[in-house]
């Protein structure tokens, strides 16, 4: 097969959107789930065409299209690190369904499901526009495609006061951070006459130019970014807004949007990386989210909200590689973070239409359903770091590269806040199979669900034992 250029990628999942749209407006008495099954098998199919999508970076000296966009490896795994995600994320769209009916009284069995799976393609779409960006002004168009198509999945069921809370607090402090990313893109502008990423480098170098003018405008980027990715001090709408979204659409939260926030962070730092106050910034940014993470989510009592705080911390881990500056350590974490985060919250949102999202809600879940259980015992045991599985790799690679560099107080918080992170984790792991609960009914799975769960697992344990293939997929 020939090979194919990468922004057919994103046209392609942009008309299948759109598509889904157009039926669900005009075939009323078309059945709705079709829709999520046509868009699963799309998404599958760009998937599968991702492959054949050969690398190409992008010179500095590149003029038009290709001077704001760029196909290198990078670019082409996130860009199936995003499918991968949306795709899981529709899957548990489905089994949301019952709770979206519940949420629109007197409204017809199917309401509204069409609009709900159409809107994570226009977010997929984004976030493999956002990896491919390096000149700002395509960053900031990626960042605002992705958080419009937010801002509605946030809200959607409307009538609940808690989404509706949600909604709000994510669409106030996003406009603010996007306003920190106009303001910085303008100071870096103005001091060296660009705003692609590849020719910054060049400005930045020259004597003549002001870096400290450009440095103010870092960091006022850092801050917007810092909101995408839940970084302290910037994720304080990050436990609200994850416990009051619809839960796929916090899963989706929680992994797609950290995920495009990384890579842009990454592409972002280089041509900062030789002023000195750039490593220290972020150095501390790191401290601040392992600290506040870790022990905020100690006392929690609602998976949701744990699962939320856990996010946090996790960004901590990640921001340990982008201090060290290893995108190898960084891109199998976020992996890995992909792989049990969804995990949890594909096991979370069937346990919680039968029970709730509180962590005592999920007491004797082994002997109610043994297989859900196990899937959500390897998603939090990886969450923890539990050797075998990929968080524990994720988090041994990102410690390693802190060795190298001799990040010493890095180390040191870190190891100590994983130690948090398994008292938090295993309270889950304890409800499951310690605690006793008087209820005895099953809960049902559904065939697409419990396959979708078990490559979860399976992915999870594999890579822990085995993280050649992630390793070796930015290897030019």
């Amino acid at each position: 097969m020939t090979s194919i250029t990468a922004p057919l990628l994103e046209i392609a999942v942009l008309v299948l959107g759109m598509v889904i749209l157009m039926i669900e407006a005009f075939a009323g008495k078309i059945e709705k789930r079709v829709l999520a099954y046509a868009a699963i098998t799309g998404l599958a199919i760009v998937l599968l065409a991702s492959f054949f999508v050969a690398p190409s970076p992008s010179p500095s000296d590149a003029t038009g299209f290709w001077s704001f966009y760029t196909a290198d490896r990078l670019a082409i795994f996130f860009k199936q690190f995003a499918l991968v995600t949306t795709i899981f994320v529709v899957i548990m769209m489905i089994d949301y369904a019952p709770v979206l009916r519940s949420s629109f009284p007197g409204a017809t069995s199917q309401a509204d499901l069409g609009e709900f799976v159409a809107l994570p393609l226009f977010t997929c779409a984004g976030l493999m526009y956002l990896v491919s960006a390096i000149d700002f002004v395509f960053i900031f168009v990626g960042l605002e495609l992705i958080t419009v198509s937010f801002y509605v999945l946030v809200s959607f069921t409307r009538r609940n006061p808690t989404t509706l809370e949600a909604g709000t607090k994510y669409l106030v402090l996003s406009a603010l951070s996007t306003a920190f990313l106009v303001y910085g893109i303008a100071w870096i502008f103005g001091a060296t006459g660009q705003t692609n990423l590849n020719r910054l480098n060049a400005a930045l170098a020259n004597a003549g130019g002001d870096s400290g003018a450009a440095l103010l405008g870092f960091v006022f980027v850092l801050v917007a970014l810092g909101f995408k990715i839940a970084a302290a001090p910037f994720q304080i709408w990050v436990p609200d807004v994850y416990q009051g979204a619809p839960t796929p659409v916090t899963a989706y939260l929680s992994v797609g949007s950290k995920a495009a926030g990384f890579v842009v962070l990454i592409r972002v730092l280089q041509p900062f990386m030789n002023l000195p106050q750039t490593q220290r910034l972020i150095l501390v940014m790191a401290l601040l989210t392992l600290i506040y993470g870790n022990l905020a989510a100690l006392p929690q009592t609602n998976l949701k909200r744990l699962l939320a705080y856990s996010s946090i911390a996790h960004a901590g881990y990640l921001l340990i590689g982008v201090v060290c500056f290893d995108v190898r350590a960084i891109t199998f974490y976020l992996v890995a973070y992909l792989l049990m985060t969804l995990l949890s919250f594909a096991v979370l949102i069937i346990v919680a239409q039968q029970t709730g999202e509180e962590i005592s809600d999920f007491d004797g879940l082994a002997k109610r359903s043994p297989f859900l259980a196990f899937a959500m015992l390897i998603g939090m045991v990886s969450l923890a770091g539990v050797p075998f599985t990929a968080g524990f790799l994720g988090k041994f690679y990102i410690f390693y590269a802190a060795v190298l560099q001799r990040q010493i107080a890095l180390i040191v918080v870190g190891v100590i806040t994983v130690g948090c992170g398994f008292y938090y984790y295993l309270k889950v792991v304890r409800a499951m199979y310690w605690q006793s609960d008087s209820k005895t009914d099953a809960i049902p799975v559904s065939g697409l669900s419990r396959v979708a769960i078990s490559a979860l697992i399976v992915a999870t344990i594999c890579l822990g034992v085995y993280p050649q293939p992630i390793l070796d997929a930015l290897k030019h």
